[in-house]
């Protein structure tokens, strides 16, 4: 006969051995939970702000039937779009006061840490006719209209650039 050579494996031996399998399981396990919820926050949709909610939100029901009070059906009053996240508006403007017309005035359109919003918004500007300036000050950038005039010649461009969709507001030039 012949003789075989025997293999003797100590418990401990079969001790490490089974504890460095669970260890890996559960090492592949937790690596698995973790990529499985990375790849789902990837497919899910980005969740809307309140501002973008506001905006899908349908007309008041008055604006909806002011279409209908026209003539006919070939003559219908067009009605403005409202824009939900904007404040309410005061029809009575406050008068300036005589010591705030002095001086020299411009409009500031917006201020942001985003350049690439502050270029938008000039842009915007661009287009409506108006020249802006663009500066830094602590972590903004700030989009003005460039050339500054007396608080009467603001209002007026202040109230074309609301007609064109943005909300500017008179800065004091120093």
């Amino acid at each position: 006969m012949t003789t075989r050579d025997q293999i003797s494996i100590g418990s401990q031996s079969i001790l490490w051995v089974a504890g460095v399998g669970v260890g890996l399981l559960t090492l592949a396990f937790v690596l698995g939970v973790q990529v499985g919820k990375q790849s789902a926050a990837l497919r899910r949709p980005l969740q809307k702000g309140v501002e973008e909610e506001l905006k899908d939100l349908p007309e008041p029901l008055v604006d909806q039937l002011k279409i209908f009070e026209g003539d006919g059906p070939d003559k219908l009053v067009p009605t403005p779009k409202v824009d939900a996240t904007a404040p309410p508006r005061d029809e009575a403007k406050p008068e300036p006061k005589p010591a705030e017309t002095g001086g020299a005035w411009t409009l500031q359109l917006v201020a942001t840490a985003d350049p690439a919003e502050a270029k938008r918004v000039a842009d915007k500007a661009k287009a409506a006719g108006f020249a802006t300036t663009t500066l830094k000050d602590k972590g903004q950038v700030k989009v003005r209209l460039a050339k500054p005039a007396d608080r009467a010649a603001m209002d007026k461009a202040a109230a074309k650039l609301t007609k064109a969709g943005m909300k500017p507001f008179a800065v004091k030039v120093e």
